[in-house]
């Protein structure tokens, strides 16, 4: 196998994480650039006042001068000067050493402000002389850049976050994209579609999990040919079987006709009507376990359909009671009366086959908020705690518990099961503390 996908995802993190700095790192720049000088109306106030110092300057009023720089100063809350080339103070407050810089007096309103200096910059407006400057300390209000804190949090965190949670999101979307087809073929063949294929809906992908759908497909394509070849089985089973079945029936309705049948003969009827129960519930088995139906057809009268059932059970088990409790009237939405039918069936006379002659099979039913309860508890051995869950498998037998005499008591209670899950039922088993074993449907009413 190679290793398609982790050079893939190499190739898009390094080759993105390089690309989003390298923007980053040019964006911060130009940004920085672009907060760096000054407003325009900034600009146009600062050579307003070198044209209006210029113009006292050379009426050669320096009071005047003196007194119009005294007022900027004040209103500006700065220092301003009027001072020549050769470092010569003209008019205002002292030329302050600190402020000269190398050829230039101060720095022109064109120029870069820079945002890391603690101290403003001394801006410089020539006169038309070219020998004589009005010298401005740039007041706070013109300070470019005042926002380049929190533009350099948002260049240098915010944004590298954001652009990585998006980098992220297209990373999860690649690897979840192929999860998320395969997890809709999955589904699809556990539908029964054994026609779905992973690798159509992969597109042209070429990398692991395109691998994995390959593999998927091999899987599906041959449970799906032996799940056929099951169904085929079972129906040819089902006709080879019923066929001398058949034959076998009519042969014993012409001697069960005699006057006087041999035992044998009874023995053989009863044998064969067991076969053919038995041939029906492991058909009716298979049946439920591979399609999976969904049996929700018709309204259902609960209280109705076990009161036939109990009285068909009083008849085949005269030597045992059953004691119901069932209330007036128990409606079931959406199920089926067969399905119902055959399961309760089912458990009740599992429960009447172990119970000891003479004694009792409890039937109770009670309505919950959006469910009917059913517990047919009876006074047998009971069930091994272990074996609580395993005893609705096929042919499942505990020695122990159970007589070996029955063929039916392994698909009885698995036939049950299968059957309430087509209707959206559900049954448990647990034993009573006074012994027996108490089964546990429920059916929900809508």
């Amino acid at each position: 196998m190679t290793n398609k996908l982790f050079l893939k995802l190499c190739l898009i993190i390094a080759l993105s994480l390089v690309i989003v700095f390298y923007l980053l790192n040019l964006l911060t720049s130009k940004t920085e650039e672009g907060m760096s000088y000054l407003s325009v109306t900034d600009k146009q106030t600062l050579n307003s006042w070198g044209k209006q110092a210029e113009k006292l300057y050379l009426s050669g009023d320096k009071k005047a001068l003196d007194n119009w720089l005294v007022i900027q100063q004040k209103q500006e809350n700065t220092w301003m000067v009027v001072a020549a080339f050769d470092i010569k103070n003209i008019a205002g407050e002292t030329l302050k050493s600190e402020y000269y810089q190398g050829y230039n007096l101060g720095r022109n309103v064109d120029w870069k402000i820079h945002l890391y200096f603690d101290l403003n910059p001394v801006m410089q407006m020539p006169f038309s002389d070219k020998k004589t400057s009005l010298l401005v300390y740039l007041p706070d209000r013109m300070r470019p850049g005042s926002y380049w804190k929190y533009t350099k949090i948002t260049l240098q965190i915010i944004v590298p976050a954001i652009l990585l949670i998006f980098l992220s999101y297209l990373l999860y979307r690649y690897i979840m994209t192929p999860l998320l087809q395969l997890k809709v073929a999955t589904r699809e063949f556990s539908k029964g579609n054994f026609d779905v294929r992973a690798k159509k809906l992969m597109g042209k992908r070429h990398d692991e999990f395109s691998e994995l759908a390959i593999t998927f497909d091999q899987m599906a394509a041959r449970i799906g040919e032996q799940l056929t070849s099951q169904r085929q089985l079972i129906a040819d089973l089902s006709h080879e079987l019923r066929t001398p079945l058949t034959r076998l029936d009519i042969a014993l309705e012409k001697e069960n006709s005699l006057p006087t049948p041999s035992e044998n003969i009874k023995r053989i009827d009863r044998e064969s009507k067991q076969i053919r129960k038995l041939v029906e519930d492991t058909l009716t088995l298979a049946w439920l376990e591979n399609e999976q139906p969904k049996l929700q057809q018709e309204s259902l009268e609960l209280v109705d359909l076990l009161d036939v059932l109990i009285d068909d059970a009083k008849f085949e088990y005269p030597d045992n009671t059953i004691e119901s409790h069932l209330p007036d009237s128990a409606i079931v939405e959406n199920s089926s009366h067969r399905a119902a039918g055959q399961a309760l069936e089912n458990v009740l006379r599992n429960a009447l086959r172990y119970t000891p002659v003479g004694k009792a099979v409890s039937v109770m039913v009670t309505e919950q908020n959006e469910a009917v309860k059913i517990k047919i508890i009876d006074q047998g051995p009971g069930v091994p705690e272990q074996f609580l869950h395993t005893i609705f498998k096929p042919f499942f037998r505990v020695d122990s518990s159970r007589p070996t005499d029955s063929c039916s008591f392994g698909l009885g209670l698995a036939l049950a099961q299968r059957q309430l899950a087509a209707i959206r039922g559900s049954i448990t088993a647990s034993n009573e503390k006074n012994g027996g074993l108490c089964m546990t449907i429920i059916l929900p009413k809508r």
